[in-house]
């Protein structure tokens, strides 16, 4: 899959993409016991170690280190369980593409963000913060959006589910809603997202998906 792909969306999720849903909502509300079970539906649908993992490394952008550490240490007892059991699991890829350092990182960073977001981001939190853009441009953007062993739809599919798993980021929960329909997730796939929630995580965090995707879509239609 073309990392920016903007071909013509599908309708639906494959079971991947299902099992990225629980895995990053419980890993950012730092739920372990859902985690665990999430982590192993995961990896029996087909997700490789390090595709779970990568994502688990993504939470502590949204979610915060001490959740992304905890998240991590418990997928290697899931990990160690299932080798118990005698399972062996796709160990999966690392990324190939050179990360840029210094300014080729930030142009990186800044052309990423402006392809998600659909347009350069700009305006007046980040003239009041700019460092925070900054951050965000060679970080987030950069560092984390360059590594290519998973690629931009599974991201944002895992960010909309982290921000869904907490309460008070609604804005950046819906600014992601928008940045998925950019890259080529459908609505059909974004509510199945939420029912994916509602089913294997927590009703109100599928309320808070559902209603961020039905905000982004009155905005596109009063734009």
């Amino acid at each position: 899959m073309n990392l920016n792909s903007t071909d013509e969306p599908a309708t639906a999720l494959d079971a991947r993409q299902q099992a990225i849903i629980p895995i990053s909502a419980a890993a950012a509300a730092g739920d372990m016991a859902r985690l665990g079970e999430a982590v192993n539906r995961g990896l029996d649908a087909g997700l490789s170690v390090a595709e779970a993992r990568e994502i688990l490394v993504q939470v502590y952008a949204y979610a915060g280190f001490p959740r992304s550490l905890n998240a991590l240490g418990e997928m290697m007892k899931v990990l160690d369980a299932r080798r118990q059991r005698g399972i062996h699991d796709e160990a999966g890829r690392e990324p190939v593409k050179p990360i840029p350092k210094g300014d080729a990182l930030l142009a990186a960073g800044t052309a990423n963000q402006t392809t998600l977001a659909g347009a350069p981001v700009a305006g007046p939190l980040f003239e009041f913060a700019p460092q925070a853009n900054a951050y965000l441009r060679t970080h987030l953007f950069g560092d984390i959006f360059e590594r290519d062993n998973l690629d931009w739809q599974s991201r944002e599919l895992a960010t909309v589910s982290m921000l869904a798993a907490m309460s008070g980021v609604e804005p950046q929960l819906q600014s992601h809603v928008g940045i998925s329909m950019n890259i080529g997730v459908s609505v059909e796939q974004l509510r199945e997202l939420a029912d994916v929630l509602d089913a294997r995580f927590d009703p109100q965090a599928a309320t808070r998906a559902r209603e961020a995707i039905e905000h982004q879509l009155d905005s596109l239609h009063t734009e």
